[in-house]
């Protein structure tokens, strides 16, 4: 993907906001600063333990608004359906879209609906667009990462890639795994409420912790360091990954994000996360060196270091 980016698409579309490389691109607009983001949904299966595709989108998108600081407003929807698709399936996905919407506090304003040939569409897949307003004063940016920064999680990593696959595989474990698919702007606020001088935020998705880091590295030109005994991962995803073969640090997420503080503001940000998102395994995970090379590396339990390299491929395609 990011070769597809860089050695194609972003050599002939190409403007400030896209440079950028931010989960949502910020727009002035008079006296407003808007934020702006887009995304496509192509999970498969459709509904899986925790979420579904209609949720997934809505709290994707509203996520991404919330990266760049800003208030979610409202939401375009757009599905593109395989003929013969089941119509109570369409239903479905319309109710879970509203829930959601009605949950976060955003509406879907507009929208478009189209049908391609059967066996060319894979059941649905669902696009959507959406706008939300940052305050004043409010920055948060990949170019606002400085060394001496710490790196927070809000909670555990892992859960929607290994819930996703588990259902998909018709896995069977003692515990059914949850998707963490939920929406972010609840903790995104409390941070910024409160007062907390947050650098940057970038939501888990595909890729996992891991490329999000390596994304925001680059982006900054600094080395992160993590600290292998405080990266939260419960037991059940471990032990899943364990037998599955894979890391948990590449596995998505859908309700978890990454966020940079000044060192000062750390411990507190981290209480503020785990009263406020209902995620008491909120954790800090690191620190950004000024050492440039834009890389990752992982401090391990055993006292040595290793990088942490962007995933070549994906571990788990069709998950978002």
């Amino acid at each position: 993907m990011h070769r597809l980016l860089d050695e194609l698409l972003l050599r002939v579309v190409h403007s400030p906001s896209v440079a950028e490389r931010h989960d949502s691109a910020v727009i002035e607009v008079g006296e407003q600063r808007v934020a702006f983001t887009t995304d496509g949904y192509v999970v498969n299966p459709l509904f899986f333990p925790g979420g579904d595709i209609g949720s997934l989108a809505v709290f994707g998108t509203v996520n991404d608004l919330a990266m760049a600081g800003a208030r979610p407003l409202a939401l375009s929807l757009g599905l593109i359906l395989e003929e013969g698709l089941p119509i109570e399936t369409v239903g479905r996905i319309a109710a879970s879209v509203q829930r959601a919407c009605d949950a976060v506090g955003v509406r879907v304003v507009t929208g478009d609906t189209k049908v391609v040939d059967r066996g060319k569409g894979d059941g649905v897949y669902v696009t959507t667009s959406g706008i939300g307003l940052v305050p004043a004063g409010i920055r948060v940016s990949p170019a606002r990462i400085a060394a001496g920064d710490a790196v927070l999680v809000n909670g555990d990593l892992g859960r929607h890639g290994v819930a996703i696959l588990a259902t998909r595989e018709h896995l069977a474990f003692e515990t059914t795994i949850l998707s963490d698919c939920s929406p972010l702007v609840e903790p995104v606020k409390a941070l910024l409420d409160a007062g907390v001088d947050v650098h940057c935020m970038r939501d888990l998705t595909r890729g996992g912790l891991s490329s999000a880091l390596n994304e925001l590295a680059r982006a900054a030109n600094v080395t992160i360091t993590l600290d292998e005994l405080c990266v939260p991962v419960s037991s059940e995803v471990s032990a899943a990954c364990e037998i599955l073969g894979l890391d948990p640090l590449y596995v998505a997420c859908e309700g978890r994000m990454a966020v940079f503080v000044p060192e000062a503001q750390a411990a507190r940000a981290v209480e503020i996360l785990r009263t406020s998102g209902a995620c008491p395994n909120a954790a800090r995970v690191g620190s950004v060196e000024d050492r440039g090379g834009s890389h990752v590396v992982m401090r391990t339990c055993l006292g040595g270091r290793r990088v942490v390299d962007m995933l070549s491929g994906e571990q788990l395609p069709r998950i978002c």
